[in-house]
């Protein structure tokens, strides 16, 4: 069996080899099937039926087990993740393992068709160096306000390297709402 520590290594190359050798848009139809319509349909069973109490249980099981240094809250009308330490791109980046130009969309690409099935879209932002923040709320609802994303505080937020990716009402990895433009990342 792979050890937690290997698959995200071997997760994020996969990434790079899908894109490097099929296109973006194979790798955004894997993220789709084979993670969010296959290996985590569990969470699309909870979220789909119980709502955002069902992100509350899949996501506050799944990231304790995963050890990552997070917070969460829920209201009746979102669920919200403040992500400080992001076990998975932290490894990759203590490891050197940063081949995929952009690791932390696989989490837009596998959550947003998920969150659009069960009639939910994402509020996120991340910045490439394991500190992100999400806001999952009916698709009418507002958008949270500024004000409100006590993680960007986080001296990691804007850390050296940092490049801070945002979504808004999103389900999908390429409606990213990007202000201004980052220089393009090159691929390792």
């Amino acid at each position: 069996m792979i050890g937690c520590y290997d698959f995200c290594g071997h997760y994020e190359w996969t990434f790079d080899w899908i894109e490097k050798n099929f296109g973006r848009e194979a790798l955004r139809d894997y993220w789709r099937d084979a993670i969010s319509g296959d290996s985590q349909i569990h969470a699309a069973m909870a979220i789909q039926s119980k709502g955002i109490v069902g992100m509350e249980e899949y996501w506050g099981h799944t990231l304790a087990e995963e050890a990552a240094g997070f917070t969460s809250a829920r209201t009746n009308d979102s669920f919200r993740i403040n992500m400080h330490e992001c076990p998975s791109k932290g490894f990759l980046i203590n490891n050197g393992l940063e081949n995929h130009s952009d690791y932390c969309d696989h989490c837009m690409g596998w959550i947003g068709p998920t969150m659009e099935k069960a009639g939910f879209v994402v509020d996120h932002e991340h910045n490439h160096r394991g500190t992100c923040w999400w806001v999952f709320r009916p698709k009418e609802s507002e958008a949270p306000s500024e004000e409100s994303l006590e993680i960007t505080q986080d001296p990691k937020w804007a850390s050296e390297n940092a490049v801070i990716d945002r979504y808004e009402g999103a389900v999908h990895p390429d409606h990213k709402t990007i202000d201004p433009p980052p220089p393009p990342r090159p691929l390792v």
